[in-house]
């Protein structure tokens, strides 16, 4: 799998990174470990986690279990940690009880891991200064808990400032930013204010949610049950989202092509985004969805501006 540059962090990512958000905490371990193996054939090694609460009822601890079950099948399905990129979150939700170095030791701790290579940072809290946020961020990474930072919903004009407080205090700036992005959110990764940034200031775009959560596989086109949007069709954005996944199953089935490949790459083929995050809950998910890698190199100027037009409004 091909391998670019994390923004100017000097770390190098695969185009394609695995999430669990959601998925390893509701599949038995058995499954989990096909899963990230999958993975790891496939060539990927840009990996993501993040603490959340508890949604099962069977979780030991009430938040950051999924931050337990990652490790455990890190190690189980045979992960080199020095061969691996990880990223985590900081999420600022027990400030000030819980400093970011606190946080992350916490989310360590449940991961079994000695640091992390990414750490995203939410925007601080509003009684936190930005300059505060960013030498306390800042010290991961000389802590060496972490080997570089980037910003989770953070606006372009506030990572601009984080970069020039960082300058002038010799301190590293975001190097990377994880939105949504697909045919159906496209504002945040093409605000112009946004592209100028991560040309400026070597951003990597790691975009997340290219699929709509599953919306535009197709697979709502062919029934409406088929998945956990199913339980949101009252939502207008659900509606418009499935509405121009079966418009991309059309112009998937004229090309010759899946669906959710084609929604990959739509995001794999803008030279903002460095990689793709995506998250599975089967190995079969992880090849299909490794497939999209070739037919973004594919696809023709023609046939990518088909995509393109895909719930845009020009189509």
């Amino acid at each position: 799998m091909r391998t670019v540059p994390l923004g100017g962090s000097g770390i190098v990512v695969s185009r394609l990174a695995l999430g669990s958000w959601r998925t390893y905490d509701r599949i038995s371990k058995e499954q989990g470990v096909l899963v990230m193996r999958a993975a790891m054939d496939a060539g990927i090694t840009f990996l993501d986690d993040a603490r959340y609460n508890d949604e099962t009822g069977r979780a030991p601890v009430s938040t950051g279990y999924s931050e337990v079950i990652f490790g455990e099948l890190f190690r189980a399905a045979g992960w080199h940690r020095g061969q691996t990129v990880v990223s985590n979150k900081l999420w600022w939700e027990f400030w000030p009880q819980q400093s970011p170095a606190q946080e992350l030791d916490a989310s360590l701790g449940r991961m079994g891991f000695d640091d992390v290579d990414l750490i995203y940072s939410e925007p601080p809290p509003a009684a936190v200064p930005l300059a505060d946020a960013i030498g306390m961020i800042s010290s991961l990474i000389e802590s060496g808990r972490a080997r570089a930072w980037g910003t989770l919903n953070w606006p372009p004009g506030l990572m601009e400032r984080a970069w020039q407080i960082a300058d002038r205090s010799g301190l590293p700036g975001p190097v990377a930013t994880q939105p949504p992005y697909s045919l159906v959110r496209r504002e945040v990764v093409e605000d112009a204010e946004m592209s100028k940034l991560v040309a400026r200031r070597q951003v990597a775009i790691v975009a997340s949610y290219t699929l709509a959560g599953g919306l535009l596989t197709g697979k709502y086109a062919r029934d409406r049950s088929a998945g956990r949007a199913a339980a949101m069709f009252d939502k207008s954005w659900v509606l418009d989202a499935a509405a121009a996944g079966s418009e991309l199953a059309a112009v998937g089935s004229r090309l010759g092509r899946d669906p959710a490949h084609l929604a990959m790459a739509f995001a794999l083929n803008n030279p903002s985004v460095a990689a793709v995050l995506f998250g599975a809950t089967t190995p079969e998910q992880v090849r299909s969805n490794v497939a999209a890698l070739a037919v973004a190199e594919e696809l023709t100027a023609a046939e990518q501006a088909d995509v393109a037009a895909v719930g845009s409004g020009d189509g």
